[in-house]
């Protein structure tokens, strides 16, 4: 029997972004997190199960090692006691983990996707759990991400790369929705 509740997957919301974004780095969507600790309310109030990754770094220079101050998830974000924290190493929530594993025991068919960047872990988990069979939701207010020279020098702005990705993954790998629609959807649902 498959769980009628999806399950709240939170990418990387780290203070690494933060300090990024005082060193001068521009990022869209400023109402992510406050999106995100919306999301993360209605599911606690719900029940439903949430699943926190937390990026570990492993370069020594990456602003995400665990002794880093940008390893620390932002407080609107931090997990409840009980949720499931899981640490990755690379982009992908579901590569050198047990999220899968989890997602199956639980009998979960259905992800709800947020976090940081959008073209980077977010993507990554994304596409990874389209092409995994999970029926996911990506939430578009709640993700970001940052501007970004191109290899060829040209400037790419954060809400280009944003919109970009979205539509990338738009229909082949997960629906594109909004952090309200998703907590009326979830406030609808009977146990």
């Amino acid at each position: 029997m498959t769980s009628p509740l999806p399950a709240l997957i939170v990418v990387d919301v780290q203070r690494a972004f933060d300090e990024w974004e005082a060193a001068g780095k521009r990022r869209n969507n400023p109402d992510a997190v406050a999106r995100i600790a919306d999301l993360l309310a209605a599911f606690r109030k719900r029940g439903a199960p949430i699943f926190h990754i937390r990026h570990e770094g492993t370069k020594p220079t990456s602003s995400f090692l665990p002794q880093n101050s940008g390893y620390a998830v932002k407080d609107e974000a931090r997990e409840a006691p009980g949720e499931a924290v899981i640490v990755k190493r690379v982009n992908s929530a579901f590569i050198g983990t047990d999220l899968e594993t989890r997602l199956r025991a639980g009998n979960i068919t259905t992800l709800v996707i947020c976090g940081a960047t959008t073209n980077h872990c977010v993507e990554t988990t994304t596409r990874m759990a389209g092409n995994l069979g999970f029926d996911a939701g990506l939430v578009r207010d709640a993700t970001w991400t940052f501007d970004r020279i191109g290899p060829d020098g040209d400037k790419h702005s954060a809400e280009e790369i944003h919109a970009m990705t979205l539509s990338n993954l738009n229909g082949e790998f997960a629906r594109i929705v909004a952090a309200a629609d998703v907590i009326a959807s979830l406030e609808a649902m009977r146990q």
